[in-house]
């Protein structure tokens, strides 16, 4: 049975721009109403009823699944997108007037639905943290859709402690095929299972970055994170040197004496390096008899200086 008010049968609706994704939730499912910016909403959707439950279809002619005619050019959109993102934390910040005013952004545990919360959220996260956005790659990746992956650290200049919180992740950027504007954000964050609003595992994910802690105070090589799941890091180092030895065992002590023993003054040169982290131990063999066991030397020394005594 079709119907021509379907915000009196499905309970919490997400409004987006007409020209934009519209999602919808029922108590039982949610129905994602992709790239059909210019149907009217009661052509979209149809009801149908089982034994079990109720389910929302969508009925398109033929004529309707075709997408809207646009000039809208994704490959120049994506070249502005990673260029305009890079001022998202700074004086000059993004550009607003590529933004439509009913732009509707959603993360796990924010959401906004016009211009004015979004660039709310921005100016909010800059005065209470300091937000290093590094941005990894930006592509098309449907009709009228950008997706970029990012890498986010924050310092909360609140605490103090001052913690820094890291978020990696994807945003999906809705383009609205009429006036060429982005009309939706949506992030994903690779530390949780599940992304929708309201989140309390990405809740928790902050509160957690938030404890006290502190880590020794050794040079460690550069690095940024490209992944942060709930599990592991995808790191990208910058070059460092290190010095190597082998040990009989990955439980005993010989191996790491030795290399200990070079940065104590069992060098050439006899001279104390400064200790640093982290210290990696490698087996390679199966039977975990033989390992490589290395130690990173402090970015301002030269190796050649220093031989294993």
């Amino acid at each position: 049975m079709a119907t021509s008010n379907l915000s009196h049968q499905i309970s919490q609706p997400f409004h987006f721009p007409t020209a934009c994704t519209t999602i919808f939730r029922s108590p039982s499912s949610a129905v994602n109403l992709h790239h059909y910016p210019s149907l009217p909403l009661h052509k979209l959707c149809v009801r149908a009823k089982t034994k079990k439950h109720t389910k929302w279809a969508i009925k398109l002619s033929s004529v309707e699944q075709s997408p809207p005619k646009s000039n809208v050019n994704l490959e120049q959109l994506a070249a502005f997108l990673y260029d305009d993102l890079s001022h998202l934390f700074d004086d000059k910040g993004i550009d607003k007037s590529a933004y439509d005013e009913r732009v509707f952004f959603r993360d796990p545990i924010t959401k906004h639905d016009n211009l004015s919360g979004y660039l709310f959220n921005i100016s909010l996260l800059k005065t209470l943290f300091t937000p290093q956005f590094h941005l990894h790659w930006v592509k098309p990746t449907g009709a009228y859709e950008i997706t970029t992956r990012w890498t986010m650290v924050m310092k909360f200049m609140l605490l103090p402690w001052k913690p820094e919180l890291v978020f990696t992740g994807t945003s999906v950027m809705g383009v609205n095929p009429e006036n060429g504007k982005f009309c939706s954000h949506v992030d994903f964050w690779d530390s949780l299972k599940k992304n929708d609003y309201f989140s309390v595992e990405g809740l928790w994910d902050v509160f957690r970055q938030l404890r006290i802690y502190k880590t020794p105070e050794l040079e460690s090589p550069k690095y940024q994170i490209l992944k942060r799941t709930a599990n592991y890091e995808v790191r990208q180092y910058d070059p460092f040197v290190v010095v190597e030895t082998n040990g009989d065992k990955l439980s005993g002590n010989t191996g790491f004496n030795d290399v200990a023993g070079y940065i104590f003054g069992k060098n050439s040169t006899t001279e104390k390096i400064p200790m640093t982290t982290p210290v990696f131990t490698q087996a390679v063999d199966p039977d975990l008899s033989k390992v490589s066991i290395q130690i990173v030397l402090p970015s301002d020394k030269e190796t050649k200086r220093y031989v294993f005594l």
